[in-house]
């Protein structure tokens, strides 16, 4: 749980470092779209599960967006920012640890590379050994879902030594590459995830034409 809070604040400094209007990862959204998101989900909950159960997903949109031109200043977008910054209310389900854990270590994560991938000159981070050790603890928990409309077997192949089965089927791919990396590529940034692929060539080319992600 210890690497969330540190991860909030490299998202929010990677967002301030962008300014509003910068280009992300996360398609149709420019970094005032993806503030409004984060400080959405975290103190409307209602406006949060919009994201994942359509019925509220028009209403969620609306929010994000009428959010987001409220803050297309710099003024603004540092106050949305440091609204995120500082973290959920206290009667939000995220400021119980454990779901504040399980909900944002990867979604904090996947963010900051929203933003740092999205320019024409970037480098992968260099990661802790814990840290890319509970990002890769995270994955194994989603790998699956994340990997549902793959009609393929997938192997995660991490290169510190560990490997997991993510499905099974008669053809496999295995994918390799860090823990960061992966995840990643399971949450659809297939373009920027740095990662190779070992198996068939016209399984791996299935791979790459697949829905991956949310």
């Amino acid at each position: 749980m210890q690497f969330v809070e540190p991860s909030r604040e490299v998202l929010a400094e990677t967002l301030l470092a962008a300014g509003p209007g910068a280009p992300t990862l996360c398609e149709g959204w420019r970094t005032q779209e993806l503030a409004a998101h984060l400080v959405l989900r975290e103190h409307n909950p209602r406006v949060g599960l919009g994201m994942v159960l359509k019925p509220w997903k028009k209403a969620t949109d609306k929010a994000i967006a009428e959010l987001a031109a409220a803050s297309s200043t710099p003024e603004a977008f540092a106050a949305l920012v440091q609204k995120f910054r500082a973290g959920p209310p206290k009667l939000s389900p995220f400021a119980v640890k454990a779901i504040d854990h399980n909900a944002n270590l990867t979604e904090f994560f996947v963010h900051t590379e929203d933003v740092r991938r999205a320019r024409d000159r970037w480098a992968p981070r260099s990661l802790d050994a814990s840290y890319s050790d509970a990002l890769w603890a995270e994955l194994l928990k989603r790998a699956a879902f994340l990997y549902r409309s793959v009609d393929l077997g997938l192997v995660l192949v991490n290169p510190s030594g560990p490997r997991h089965v993510a499905k099974r089927a008669p053809v496999s791919v295995a994918i390799i590459g860090d823990p960061g990396e992966l995840l990643l590529h399971a949450s659809g940034r297939t373009g920027e995830a740095l990662v190779s692929f070992e198996g068939q060539p016209d399984a791996v080319a299935l791979l790459q034409t697949a829905d991956i992600g949310l």
